[in-house]
């Protein structure tokens, strides 16, 4: 008989004698609970027969301790997240190491209760046997343990995980020409944190958004993740980006991470007088409005950066955009590019979008050229820019 066999039939004993305490413990699947920073302080015996650990040796670990190096990954930019969001994580598989080093492949199902004055109390976490789902994981799971052998192999992961951020190409938004373009710095193997994401909320409600994360590595790659399910997931319920970057800042001071990041949102709708941009900014260099009569001035609420202050303040400002008009978005990889005795700068840049450009993708190719010919060859930073431009009409 098998331990999981074993632990099914334990269970219907304590069924059949209707104890509670024994239902608990010999439940056809593991709990835990833990307090709110994961420390486990209950677990009952089949989580205990499954992994073969001591009850003792387990309430002195963190539920985050129990899992793979890719698990905790996972943990950090979608299970606690999640469970802060919305107090509440549904069938998240994961892999469980045993205390004899071999994994557990499960299913995790979790609950964190608060108290009267919405303060966390206790997480609960129910977890299901997953071996007979994970004969298509594999191959996955042997990619995942190869990343993990080498630090060079870890990079890769990171890389990828980026380019899984950045949309394969730009979306195809009805009366919106869209473009945009990502470089990663050319003289470091390290991954940056440069990104940007455009998406739809509804139908003529779109959202753009640039931004750079706080150093490089794997961290800055596991919290542009986080970032970005963030973002896509508080805008359903958030108008305002202002109010989506404050959402963003509580997740980001709770990450247990020291890093923040400054960003640019840039919300689009589509009215019966054309389109409208809402524009926040936390501490990022703001989008240029070019266009026919356009100044070429900077756009957007300016705030602080994202994930460091308590209570911080972001604003919003209103463009409607005419026909011809574009915004520019942009990382500071391009005004803060040298050429070995100065910045690029602001007054290039405003020169470069001010050339007559008919299309979103001329302008991101022009900036993007002039950055590099000013740096004369690769960039030492990351460089984005998006362009969201209403054509002009026909």
């Amino acid at each position: 008989m098998t331990q999981h066999e074993f632990a099914r039939e334990a269970f219907l004993d304590a069924l059949l004698d209707d104890d509670p305490e024994k239902l608990y413990d010999r439940a056809p699947c593991g709990y835990l609970s833990t307090s709110p920073d994961g420390r486990i302080v209950k677990v009952n015996q089949t989580f205990l027969t499954w992994t073969g650990y001591e009850r003792d040796e387990l309430l002195r670990r963190s539920f985050v301790e129990l899992l793979t190096p890719g698990g905790r990954l996972y943990h950090e930019t979608h299970y606690a997240p999640m469970l802060r969001l919305q107090a509440a994580v549904r069938e998240l598989a994961l892999d469980v190491v045993r205390a004899d080093g071999q994994r557990i492949p499960v299913l995790v199902n979790a609950n964190l209760e608060v108290d009267d004055a919405g303060e966390p109390v206790v997480v609960r976490i129910a977890l299901f046997d997953a071996t007979e789902r994970r004969g298509y994981e594999r191959e996955l799971l042997r990619a995942r343990q190869q990343a993990e052998a080498s630090e060079r192999q870890a990079r890769e992961l990171a890389q990828t995980l980026q380019r899984t951020l950045l949309p394969p190409k730009e979306p195809a938004i009805p009366g919106l020409d869209v473009a945009a373009t990502f470089q990663p710095a050319g003289d470091t193997l390290e991954i940056g944190g440069d990104f940007y994401d455009v998406f739809q909320v509804a139908e003529g409600d779109w959202v753009a958004i640039i931004g750079d994360v706080c150093g490089k590595g794997v961290e800055a790659a596991i919290l542009t993740a986080l970032i970005r399910d963030t973002l896509r997931a508080v805008v359903v319920g958030m108008h305002e980006p202002s109010k989506a970057l404050s959402a963003l800042n509580e997740v980001l001071l709770h990450h247990e991470t020291d890093r923040f990041c400054t960003l640019v949102m840039v919300r689009m709708q589509h009215g019966p007088e054309g389109w409208t941009a809402a524009i926040s900014s936390g501490g990022h260099p703001r989008p240029l409005l070019i266009g026919p009569d356009r100044n070429r001035d900077e756009v957007g609420g300016p705030g602080p950066l994202v994930g460091v202050l308590d209570a911080p303040e972001f604003r919003d400002e209103r463009v409607a955009l005419r026909a011809g008009d574009a915004l520019v978005l942009f990382t500071d990889g391009v005004t803060e590019s040298r050429d070995g005795a100065g910045f690029y700068g602001d007054a290039r840049l405003r020169d470069v979008v001010g050339r007559p450009l008919e299309s979103a993708r001329s302008v991101v190719d022009a900036v993007f050229q002039d950055v590099v010919t000013y740096s004369g060859g690769p960039t030492r930073d990351d460089v984005a820019v998006v362009v969201l431009r209403v054509p002009e009409k026909s």
